[in-house]
């Protein structure tokens, strides 16, 4: 309107603040609320935002960029490895059958093939960024959908290097313009022969990888040594902007190599401190490319043709949702898991503005149909939140296995008010326990592929989101003493602590967390019985060390309780500091150094150093000098 950066910031920022504020009050999806407000400010309804919004569209897809490092530096190139087979038969399946569908759609409406075919490969890909950014928001990644949805996402984004590199065969531009256009997007391998531009892709995926090991790292060691956390935030931008200059100067997708970037760099010290730095401002530039999709639906476009529009739009989300519903059969995917994978990959992806920008350059698409299909694809992404709102709010909880199953008794249980939220490598040891000594808790659970196997070995489980107060309640959390949340999402895990104290304050709330900032959270949100996960584990491992060096056993049980006390009172003490600053750093070191110097004092003190109850090396010594004297 004004054209000024500042009034521009200030449109973005109030939209998305109000639109996405009301969103998540009616239980919707954020990304729907960043959709909405980039419709309201856009050129076609209140017009804050004019002929910049392309411009701004382009930008914004940095965010998809940045989300790809980060989902890489989870993935280890071993697991990386092991998910080969899900990724090319998941992920080629469903592409391969949706370019073939449209492809002949596209034939039957008398496009041109060569039109056709383009198209097809744009409406083959999914979007990354409302997929991920959903499976994210619901705490569905360890679940069979997540796995799925990820392994087929991820052969998009390696599949759109194949695409961009065959595009220019079905060129309808002469030699001379094609260069011409192609020396105007800085890409290094146009014109090259097909043998150099291989050799190019081969080393810039072995630059990636070498870099990641003898640059990255040991520049990030010295970065740390200043000791300035920005310092720190600017390498990580620095190293995403790299690799994906790299890729896309060698005309690959940018957002490729930073997954590749990410896993090579997964392994390393700085792992952690560059998924901290770098997840804020990818979900700001996330909700900033939602907002731009939003703003790109051309209103007047559609006021033109809406029956063209409306019909190939329901054509192509019908092709989608039927190639991946077959995927999800064919690879075994039970019905809930297969709907959730069907719904969430209905749209055409981001990455179809590259292909369609780029066929339009070369033009193999004239105005017209560039302008149908951009239209098409945003609004595909527009209306993927309504339809998995629709998916999980009328479809699933008809179809969810809520009804437990009968079993045989096999031991009789001595409780069934104890309620266990989560399954998984956390929660399976925590209900095996329980179970091995008699205490039966109802399981709740997302996957249901992980539920049916736990009914076959004679778990009550009932599946679904446990942020569900209905769900809870046919689970009888009414009746409950225990709930037991042992999920691996903090915010999953917050939202339904909050639920059930709200609404069941008598049922007494025990808390997985991931680590001590995570416990700092649940703390300051008053609740009282927090497990770290890592805590455990790790003084177990360093008891087993001393014990191997020499320090009996028994004192070391007794050390490692008084560890665990004086840490957990350090906790609260530091719960409520504020975080980040030298002032927090200094309290944080004064706390270590008195724990250390209590724990030296009871180990000098002789609580312990000469406590040798359950020693077992120490009774067979006495036991045998004993035989020792008898004998003689």
């Amino acid at each position: 309107m004004t054209g000024s950066l500042l009034f521009d910031a200030i449109v973005f920022l109030l939209g998305a603040i109000i639109c996405v504020s009301i969103a998540k009050r009616l239980g919707l999806s954020s990304v729907l609320g960043y959709l909405i407000a980039g419709v309201l400010i856009g050129p076609y309804v209140l017009g804050f935002i004019g002929e910049e919004g392309e411009d701004i569209l382009h930008f914004a897809e940095f965010g998809v960029v940045v989300m790809l490092f980060l989902i890489g530096l989870e993935i280890e190139p071993k697991n990386f490895w092991n998910m080969r087979k899900s990724i090319a038969g998941m992920g080629g399946l469903q592409v391969a059958g949706t370019m073939l569908l449209s492809y002949l759609f596209f034939i039957l409406i008398d496009f041109d093939w060569k039109v056709a075919l383009v198209i097809s490969m744009a409406v083959a890909l999914s979007s990354t960024a409302i997929a991920m950014q959903t499976i994210d928001e619901k705490g569905l990644m360890e679940t069979t959908f997540g796995n799925s949805a990820f392994s087929i996402l991820l052969f998009q984004d390696i599949i759109v290097i194949f695409m961009l590199g065959a595009i220019p065969l079905l060129s309808n531009t002469e030699v001379e313009a094609a260069t011409d256009s192609h020396e105007s997007t800085g890409n290094l391998l146009d014109g090259l022969p097909m043998g150099y531009q291989t050799l190019a892709i081969i080393l810039s995926v072995v630059l990636i990888i070498g870099a990641g090991q003898y640059l990255i790292v040991p520049m990030l060691r010295r970065v740390a040594k200043t000791g300035v956390r920005e310092l720190l935030f600017a390498s990580a931008l620095l190293i995403v902007f790299s690799i994906s200059f790299l890729m896309e100067y060698v005309g690959l997708s940018p957002a490729l190599g930073a997954f590749l970037g990410g896993v090579v760099l997964s392994s390393s010290e700085y792992k952690h401190e560059l998924e901290s730095n770098l997840e804020p401002f990818k979900n700001l530039l996330l909700g900033l490319f939602f907002i731009a999709v939003g703003a790109s639906i051309n209103f007047v476009v559609i006021a033109k043709i809406p029956l063209t529009i409306g019909g190939i739009l329901l054509a192509i989300v019908l092709i989608k949702a039927l190639i991946l519903f077959i995927t999800g059969m064919v690879f075994n995917l039970k019905l809930d898991q297969n709907l959730l994978l069907t719904f969430s990959l209905a749209q055409i992806g981001e990455f179809a503005f590259v292909l369609l920008s780029f066929a339009f350059q070369l033009n193999i698409l004239d105005q017209e149909q560039m302008d149908i299909m951009l239209v098409i694809t945003a609004l595909t992404m527009s209306i993927t939140p309504i339809i998995s709102i629709i998916n999980e709010r009328f479809i699933l909880p008809k179809i969810g296995t809520k009804e437990s199953i009968k079993r045989p008794m096999d031991h009789i249980a001595k409780s069934q008010n104890v309620i266990l939220v989560g399954f998984g490598h956390f929660g399976s040891t925590v209900g095996r326990f329980l179970r091995s000594h008699g205490i039966e808790a109802t399981i709740l659970d997302q996957d249901s592929n992980r539920v049916d196997v736990l009914r076959k070995m004679g778990f009550e489980v009932y599946y679904g989101d446990a942020t569900r107060i209905d769900l809870l309640e046919a689970a009888g959390i009414a009746k409950a003493k225990i709930l037991i949340c042992a999920i691996d999402n903090p915010p999953i895990t917050q939202e339904i602590t909050k639920l059930v104290k709200e609404k069941y304050p008598h049922v007494e709330l025990m808390i997985r967390a991931q680590n001590r900032n995570d416990a700092y959270e649940l703390l300051n949100l008053g609740f009282e019985n927090i497990y770290r996960e890592s805590l455990d584990t790790s003084l177990a491992l360093a008891k087993d060390v001393l014990s191997k060096l020499g320090f009996r056993k028994y004192t070391l049980i007794r050390q490692v309780q008084n560890f665990i006390k004086y840490d957990e009172s350090s906790l609260r003490r530091l719960a409520m500091e504020p975080k980040g600053d030298d002032d927090y750093l200094f309290k944080v070191r004064k706390e270590l150094e008195e724990q250390e110097r209590l724990l030296e004092e009871d180990f000098k003190r002789g609580i312990v150093e000469y406590d040798i109850h359950w020693d077992s090396e120490s009774i067979r010594k006495v036991l045998k000098n004993q035989q020792n004297n008898a004998k003689s």
